[in-house]
């Protein structure tokens, strides 16, 4: 008889949980509701310095990579001094070379997502038609390897022009966007006009930002904003000076500002003539024109997820068009009924943003109703699965589906916005490794769940997020380590043993096993049996260390819906 061969692949090193930063700055938004003459004024104003910016952006690109010493920053600003003022022109040299930069790291980003694609079709065109060479599978038809023999030459041409962009320092930067420049091209499926999408244009090249000085009245002079009754002013540009209505070439908006969210924040630094930045910016779809203030913030130290040992932690699964949240206390045990967050990703990036946002403060307020020190997530970006795409993601019908759920769902949105409103709430986020959550949380405890939960229909996407909160907690994901099937000598021992002094492995020299006793959730439960002669015995044994039971290392088996569990160290009421 021959045995069958089995592939075995070996689980991943997992890695450690670490605590989300907090937020190092601050943005607030609000609406400016302007007359015509203003509007006017501020389109031609950031029409002519945008041009200007457009104009130093393209001499930084052409310096290319050195060093900070060597952009000729001193040269190109006061070039500009003389077609605006010394503050714009500052500003416009500053976001020039922070444009570069990321421009730059943008351009390594898509050379090394092209090298791992070619790589992976390379490896793939190696292997005969439907065969495989390790774990490396070939195309299964022709005509589908002669596509990828295709695809595998206009990958190589884009990557090559991109390491060749990369060694000499010249990216590509369209002010205004790709996608809206392509837009350009077929308006006919867009349903605009020519004059809408020049509007539109226009509207994303304007350059109204103005970079905050500390020590200045109210932390900006170049655009200036009063605490005490609102008003706006900006100074003019040099060409433009005589369009100003207030003295030193300023001119002052009819309108009057006030910001809601995070107001004592800002006035605190107006008030203190501390630095705050501003930017003028224009929504083309709607007509309107909108102030945003920033500021940097000082770090906070954080506390580590060792620091929250004992305290309760919401664990959060993401999926594509739900949050499933469970709460755990200390020792890993499920506190009340999972909750389900429903999170509806359609519509514009506005849209899309502000329900994310929605939800997330759904989140909070659950961890909140629940007393948790924490929020736990995945550390999950899906760089992998985005960066070679079909070649690791499926293939046909159904793994274009997958691959549109993938590229939906907003991992890196998502966490940056919930460790800021985290932070606000007095939460501290804590990210975990993603791999394995679904899969062990389905195995391990998706039936429990489904068994102790009463309002809700428990799923595995709840065990999911139980098992990241398990983790955030330095627990595993199983309910008892190392033991598969109640075991006699198990009557013994505590129902998760942190500590103890009997091995794993052992059995009763004598006697066939006895039948235990099972309670809802799963657990064995200690009989009390046997003679007094029987129970001397078995002192004996256990104090020539013949007895011995499983240990484990995990949090103590509990009813779900229980609110207060027990410690771990505690024994059972029957030892």
């Amino acid at each position: 008889m021959t045995r069958l061969k089995t592939r075995t692949r070996a689980l991943r090193t997992l890695a450690a949980p670490f605590t989300v930063a907090a937020p190092t700055g601050a943005r607030i938004r609000t609406r400016l509701r302007l007359p015509p003459q203003d509007a006017d004024v501020l389109w031609q104003v950031g029409r002519h310095l945008g041009s200007h910016y457009r104009a130093d952006l393209a001499a930084r690109v052409r310096i290319g990579t050195v060093s900070a010493k060597e952009t000729r920053r001193a040269e190109r600003k006061k070039a500009l001094t003389a077609v605006s003022s010394s503050r714009w022109a500052g500003a416009m040299t500053r976001r020039s070379e922070d444009q570069y930069q990321l421009a730059m790291r943008t351009l390594r980003a898509e050379v090394v997502s092209l090298a791992r694609t070619v790589k992976v079709i390379r490896s793939r065109l190696a292997v005969p038609c439907g065969q495989r060479a390790g774990r490396i599978s070939g195309y299964p038809t022709r005509s589908e390897r002669t596509a990828k023999q295709r695809r595998l030459h206009v990958l190589t041409a884009r990557l090559d022009a991109a390491r060749n962009r990369l060694e000499s320092g010249h990216p590509t930067i369209v002010l205004g966007g790709r996608r809206l420049l392509g837009t350009r091209h077929h308006l006919d499926h867009t349903g605009l006009t020519e004059h809408e999408w020049r509007r539109r244009w226009d509207a994303a090249r304007v350059f109204l930002t103005a970079d905050g000085e500390s020590g200045v009245p109210y932390g900006n002079y170049t655009i200036a904003v009063d605490p005490t009754d609102g008003s706006v002013s900006l100074v003019l540009p040099v060409p433009m000076r005589h369009l100003a209505n207030s003295p030193r070439g300023r001119y002052r908006l009819a309108c009057t500002v006030a910001f809601s969210h995070r107001r004592e924040e800002w006035l605190d630094r107006v008030t203190a003539n501390r630095a705050v930045r501003y930017d003028i910016t224009f929504d083309a779809r709607r007509g309107r024109q909108y102030l945003d203030a920033s500021w940097s913030t000082p770090a906070v130290p954080q506390p580590a997820p060792e620091d929250l040992a004992g305290e309760r932690l919401l664990g959060v699964d993401l999926n594509a068009d739900h949050l499933a949240a469970c709460v755990i206390d200390g020792h890993g045990n499920p506190i009340g009924n999972p909750h389900t967050i429903p999170l509806d990703l359609s519509g514009s990036t506005t849209t899309r943003d502000g329900r994310l946002r929605a939800a997330i403060t759904e989140l909070i307020r659950h961890a909140r109703q629940h007393g948790c020190a924490g929020i736990a997530i995945e550390n999950l970006a899906f760089t992998d699965a985005r960066t070679t795409g079909r070649e690791t993601m499926g293939r046909g019908r159904r793994g274009k589906a997958f691959r549109r759920t993938v590229a939906g769902i907003p991992t890196g949105r998502f966490r940056d916005r919930i460790a800021g409103m985290s932070h606000h709430a007095g939460l501290v986020v804590i990210a975990v490794d993603p791999a394995y959550t679904s899969r062990w949380g389905g195995r391990h405890w998706h039936a429990a769940l489904s068994r102790q939960t009463t309002h809700s229909r428990a799923t595995r996407h709840h065990a999911a997020s139980l098992v990241i909160a398990r983790r955030a907690h330095g627990h595993g994901a199983r309910r008892r380590p190392g033991v598969t099937r109640a075991r006699t000598e198990d009557r013994a021992g505590r129902a998760t043993g942190q500590t103890g002094s009997r091995a794993m492995g052992a059995r009763i020299a004598k006697g066939p096993p006895r039948t235990p006793r099972t309670t809802p959730m799963g657990k064995t439960r200690q009989r009390h049996g046997g003679t007094p002669a029987t129970q001397a015995s078995r002192t004996v044994r256990e104090a020539a260390g013949q007895h011995t039971s499983g240990i484990g290392e995990l949090g103590r088996r509990r009813p779900i819906n229980q609110e207060r569990s027990r410690p771990i160290d505690a024994p059972d009421a029957d030892s």
